[in-house]
């Protein structure tokens, strides 16, 4: 089996690390604490005495693309692969291609769409790019944890996608948060509004006619927006009422106060007779 470095041993790292074991591979590690390595030693990996220390392929697992300009320091990476699942802007991560080719190496950049006890089961899947002759060559070795999904030649692809789905993850929980919050208020218990909260997820992400996700994705396209049947006036107006309604109950409202500016100053800009994916417009050019 292929020979894997795992650099950066925080939960995510040390649990990549126990999946490419038990998938059968030879597994070095290094972390800046060299103690939280312990465990995964126990199992079988190989401590390694510097970031150098390393094979062909680095999976590296850290804070942010600087922890591995700090790890790395001057080395030179000549033959090396390196597949980086820490977080950054787009263009931190093209800035970080340039520095890992200056240094003769190959940087892979990676996205992985599952938290720590999800890496390697099924439904797991990690989003890459940079060159695609390093992750097809490296594929199989990857394969451990979660599908791997090939986005394109841009380094900053991987993270732009990675982003695109936390943006509507973190969105969509926190609204949910909001809700449960203002049902609260009234002696609603969480477990009563999860049926319907569950149903609306459904339909967001659905084929059917109220598939509300398929439907902006063929607008937005289109650049057309109808908004004959619910218009984003209605649905603005409908917003500023339930904004009200979170500050009457004495809850938090900077993220849907936030929401309502950009819902008004659509209206505002002459699209209130549209549909609500004219909103995209707004968003596009701030």
């Amino acid at each position: 089996m292929t020979d894997v470095t795992v650099i950066g041993l925080g939960p995510m790292g040390s649990t990549m690390a126990s999946t490419f074991l038990e998938a059968g591979h030879d597994v070095t590690v290094w972390n800046r604490t060299a103690s939280k390595a312990e465990p995964l030693v126990a199992k079988g990996a190989r401590l390694a005495a510097s970031p150098g220390d390393s094979g062909e392929l680095l999976v590296i697992s850290q804070l942010d693309y600087q922890a591995m300009y700090d790890s790395l320091g001057d080395l030179r990476l000549d033959g090396k692969v390196l597949v980086n699942l820490s977080s950054g802007t787009p263009e931190e991560l093209r800035a970080a291609a340039r520095w890992v080719t200056g240094r003769g190496g190959v940087l892979v950049t990676a996205g992985i769409m599952v938290p720590p006890p999800g890496i390697g089961r099924p439904g797991s899947y990690v989003f890459y790019s940079g060159p695609q002759e390093a992750v097809d060559r490296h594929a199989e070795t990857l394969g451990a944890l979660g599908d791997v999904h090939y986005m394109g030649a841009d380094e900053g692809l991987a993270m732009m996608f990675y982003q695109a789905q936390l943006l509507v993850f973190w969105s969509s929980l926190t609204s949910y948060m909001h809700a449960v919050a203002l049902l609260g208020t009234a002696g609603v218990e969480p477990a009563r509004f999860l049926p319907y909260a569950r149903e609306m997820f459904t339909l967001l992400g659905g084929e059917g006619p109220m598939g509300f996700a398929k439907i902006l994705a063929e607008e937005i396209t289109a650049g057309v927006y109808p908004g004959e049947l619910n218009s984003l006036l209605m649905q603005a107006v409908g917003l500023d009422h339930a904004v009200h309604a979170l500050r009457d109950a004495g809850l938090e409202t900077t993220v849907p106060g936030a929401l309502k500016e950009l819902f008004e100053r659509a209206v505002a800009e002459g699209r209130g007779h549209e549909g609500l994916g004219t909103v995209f417009e707004s968003i596009r050019k701030p």
